[in-house]
């Protein structure tokens, strides 16, 4: 029988994750990750979505984003802090292993996490942003994808970039989410983001970037890739490359859409998530 969604409050070590939960307690376990500016309010529909379908859903405000999880170094956004911040909150919900799916940021954490302890995550998707090394990759060899990323650099500047996205009614920081996205949502978004520290925290995953992107390994889970065609940050050349760093059954899901694939296609997400499940077969 489906409980009742809830949010509780899970301790990982010192810190403490804000985690959506639906679904049965016996339903296979997916956890859910959101990128930059999101929360965990991206996966809301797909959440329920997965949930009506007997999947059981935890969906955390990540690293930054929790009250309770803002460290104050850069240091502390590492890509293997974030992967171990996955492993702790299975451990606190007594999780062995899991189906994981990321986006954006959350799908770098994703990647992370599945290549690093393969024997915790069963299945991977990872949505709009591929493999780790592929995206440097592409960030190093294709012009496209120099440009598209460029924005990066804004980000990466302590106080410039919090001020610039902040000012005017944090004008710039709205304009990311361009015209697709639903209005609750960024609400939503923006009063974690104003919180205090919290743009510098989520901004820090950038600062902490340089330090173990391309050191990811190649993932041996069955893995499941999902873009958007009209993505302005991810190009074609990294997703193309994709395949190249997953040692195992690899599925590739190509939609039609901006870069904010939770919010905007949700049924697509889930089915993407639902329908090797469903089939029995990898990926």
């Amino acid at each position: 029988m489906r409980s009742s969604p809830g949010t509780v409050d899970v301790p990982v070590g010192e810190l403490t994750f804000r985690v959506d939960t639906d679904g049965p307690e016996d339903g296979p376990p997916v956890v859910l990750l959101h990128g930059f500016p999101t929360t965990r309010r991206s996966w809301r529909a797909a959440a329920s979505e997965l949930a009506d379908r007997g999947m059981r859903t935890i969906v955390p405000d990540q690293r930054g984003y929790s009250p309770g999880a803002r460290p104050g170094a850069v240091a502390n956004y590492h890509v293997d802090q974030l992967a171990e911040d996955v492993v702790g909150l299975l451990d606190a919900f007594g999780l062995s292993s899991v189906h994981l799916v990321g986006h954006d940021w959350g799908a770098i954490a994703a990647w992370a996490a599945a290549a690093r302890r393969p024997d915790r995550v069963d299945r991977l998707t990872a949505v709009s942003v591929p493999h780790p090394a592929a995206f440097r990759w592409a960030v190093r060899e294709d012009p496209d994808q120099r440009s598209r990323s460029s924005y990066i650099s804004l980000l990466r500047m302590p106080g410039k970039a919090e001020e610039v996205l902040l000012a005017d009614d944090a004008r710039r920081l709205r304009a990311m989410y361009g015209t697709g996205m639903p209005a609750e949502n960024i609400d939503d978004y923006l009063a974690t983001l104003t919180e205090p520290g919290a743009l510098t925290a989520a901004l820090n995953w950038y600062r902490a970037m340089d330090a173990g992107l391309e050191a990811v390994p190649p993932v041996r889970t069955p893995t499941t890739f999902v873009w958007a065609s009209d993505d302005a940050a991810i190009g074609r050349a990294g997703v193309e490359r994709c395949h190249d760093f997953v040692a195992a059954p690899y599925r590739f899901v190509e939609l039609t859409g901006s870069h904010w694939v939770p919010e905007e296609q949700p049924a697509a997400m889930v089915d993407a998530i639902v329908t090797p499940v469903v089939q029995g077969t990898p990926g």
